[in-house]
């Protein structure tokens, strides 16, 4: 009896555990999402990601654009610079649900430090700003 008492206190920490990490792991799915198309350089993956409006900053180079636009300015990005090799070195988030990651971008012609911000929208987060520097 003490040992189902047990097992049944341990189930409810971790279906507790569970539920608070949802969240949690959602925005890990997206983050690794986002840097799979950074990496590959596929504007189109990565647009799958992007809010209705997204701001791009490219080497100050800077807009607010529609998701198909923003997709056309990072293709042209991808196109004259091919990544060679992409990660982010950093996660972090604000208490009012926005998120972001920081990153190292190197192509052939050298290396651009990437931020990405996202918020959650929904049940879902979008990209709001992606930036190139």
């Amino acid at each position: 009896m003490k040992n189902l008492k047990r097992l049944m206190a341990m189930t409810v920490v971790l279906l507790g555990m569970l539920v608070g990490t949802g969240q949690v792991a959602a925005q890990s799915d997206v983050m690794g999402g986002i840097q799979s198309a950074i990496k590959s350089g596929s504007s189109r993956d990565l647009a799958r990601y992007f809010n209705s409006k997204v701001d791009v900053n490219i080497d100050g180079d800077n807009g607010s654009f529609s998701q198909s636009q923003a997709e056309m300015v990072v293709r042209n990005f991808f196109s004259k610079n091919a990544p060679v090799s992409f990660s982010f070195d950093h996660q972090g988030g604000s208490e009012d649900g926005q998120r972001y990651a920081i990153g190292k971008y190197n192509h052939k012609g050298g290396r651009y430090n990437v931020v990405v911000k996202v918020k959650k929208y929904g049940d879902s987060y979008k990209i709001d700003t992606i930036e190139f520097k």
